[in-house]
């Protein structure tokens, strides 16, 4: 229930297409030199060992539907009003029946709500229609991302996704559509009225698309980034027949390099920049941004992109050296920069870097058959890899979303699950680190402190918890700019591992 794929499947799963085109490398001496040589990078790998057991974070917890007051150590600034929310899966079974992968648990929503210095939580399941009929039957009963239902008689995760959109034939096909959403929903039905395909992406492989979490936008443009994590789709559409969930039918094929689409937000217009650079998956970015006729995207990229598989519960819930070798099998997350030149021309020069930001190393080499090769700048320093490389990456969205940033934020892994929290200053490329041993902070939220136009001028709100027994969870407050622990509300309340969560302000 809690996987979520952001990317628009037309009615016919039959025709859905994505193809990969493999970028050539030319003739050009200098860039047949440079492309070899960037390809020949291997992906970074952590090496630990003691791990301590974390299958407590990823165990059902009970719902807490009355409101728990928290026990504030420290202080929570006045200024601080609102509620922080988030979700993540919080139950794994149903009867005698169990989830295969983290991504299937049925979603937990939790509530932090602050005012006046308090806080208070409380957190209740998400009444969808599967956790419904899941709970009518004591069984699973519907499909997930890992975990065949068998026999399945209701939807399956990709059949509910589909019932959301009505596509208009002419976008119906081998394509990829972007769509708009209006801000407000007209009526209580679940299908999306007023959506609006507002460019189709052809692909070229019918029956392969590529797996997609997230995408850049900037002020004028949308960038898709097609990554050579790919769905079988005869393996998905068959998966009940040969008894496969339909995690079975995705694969990491780095044979394919990764192609950036940008699409131009307000005609529909898919630019005819053809970039590309050396095989990445990302799930998440960090921002982008316009300058100097460049799109400048940064994203969390890993050069390993089996971490899906990773993620089975069984092994999640490993312990010793079992544990150590899963952790120590996922390719970590590192911040990079890709700069995209929006207006490249016929008489532009092959084997130069067309790229004009002199503050960015970040490349863009025009080929001889005039796609565009990209190179990245890392956004950290080498200090970073000591962490287990980074994720969850935030920034202050209010007023620096498609803008020119120095910071963001984000959850260092030297675990299978973030255990330190970061911030990245992009410029200097300097790290500040808050960690307690034990304790495995969530995604950074980034408040604003009222009346600053400093960029890092807030606080940063991340839900800690821990497996320790004798230990509560609690509500992290951090002073953004020093990185400074400012306080901290605990709730004896167990809860499992989340992935993501906003502030809305009371």
């Amino acid at each position: 229930m809690f996987f979520q794929i952001f990317l628009h499947f037309v009615s016919n799963l039959s025709t859905i297409a994505v193809g990969f085109l493999s970028v050539m490398i030319q003739r050009i001496p200098i860039l047949k030199k440079y492309v070899e040589s960037t390809r020949q990078k291997k992906a970074i790998f952590s090496k630990q060992e003691r791990l301590p057991c974390i299958a407590p974070l990823v165990t059902t917890v009970e719902e807490t539907p009355q409101i728990v007051s928290a026990c504030v150590r420290g202080h929570f600034p006045q200024w601080l009003r609102g509620y922080l929310l988030r979700v993540g899966p919080g139950k794994f079974e149903f009867g005698k029946d169990k989830y295969n992968h983290w991504f299937d648990g049925m979603a937990l929503l939790h509530q932090f709500r602050m005012e006046k210095g308090t806080v208070t939580y409380r957190s209740k399941f998400l009444q969808s229609d599967t956790y419904k009929a899941n709970s009518v039957h004591d069984r699973i009963v519907i499909s997930e991302f890992g975990t065949l239902a068998v026999p399945d008689p209701c939807k399956n995760v990709f059949e509910r996704f589909l019932s959301k959109f009505e596509v208009p034939g002419k976008h119906a096909g081998s394509c990829y559509n972007v769509i708009r959403v209006p801000p407000e929903k007209v009526d209580l039905g679940e299908t999306i009225h007023g959506a609006q395909v507002i460019c189709s992406i052809a692909s070229a492989e019918g029956m392969r698309p590529s797996y997609y979490h997230s995408f850049g936008m900037t002020r004028n443009y949308v960038i898709f980034i097609e990554q050579p994590l790919k769905m079988n789709l005869w393996k998905v559409v068959t998966s009940k027949i040969r008894g496969k969930s339909f995690a079975d039918g995705i694969s990491w094929e780095p044979q394919y390099n990764t192609r950036f689409h940008v699409v131009d937000k307000h005609t529909g217009q898919l630019l005819p920049g053809m970039y590309y650079s050396k095989p990445f998956v990302t799930f998440h970015q960090i921002n982008a941004f316009e300058d100097q006729g460049c799109v400048v995207i940064d994203l969390c990229c890993q050069d390993d992109g089996r971490s899906l598989e990773v993620y089975q519960l069984q092994n999640l819930r490993k312990v010793g050296e079992g544990l150590d070798q899963v952790y120590n099998s996922v390719g970590r997350s590192f911040p990079r920069r890709f700069v995209l030149p929006l207006h490249v021309s016929l008489n532009d020069p092959e084997g130069q870097n067309l790229s004009p930001l002199s503050y960015s190393s970040a490349s863009a080499v025009k080929q001889a058959d005039g796609k565009i090769w990209c190179s990245y700048e890392n956004l950290h320093p080498e200090g970073l890899e000591d962490e287990g490389g980074i994720e969850f990456p935030q920034i202050n969205y209010g007023q620096f979303s498609g803008r020119k940033y120095r910071f963001f934020y984000g959850c260092g892994f030297r675990h299978l699950v973030g255990d330190s929290l970061i911030k990245v200053d992009v410029v200097n490329k300097t790290l500040m680190i808050w960690r307690e041993d034990g304790f495995y902070p969530s995604e950074p939220v980034f408040v604003p402190a009222p009346g600053t136009s400093e960029e890092d001028g807030g606080v940063i709100l991340s839900v800690v918890i821990t497996p320790k027994q004798n230990e509560n969870n609690f509500l992290l407050v951090l002073d953004a700019k020093n990185f400074e622990e400012l306080g901290r509300a605990e709730v004896p309340v167990q809860m499992p591992y989340g992935f993501h969560g906003t502030f809305v302000t009371i």
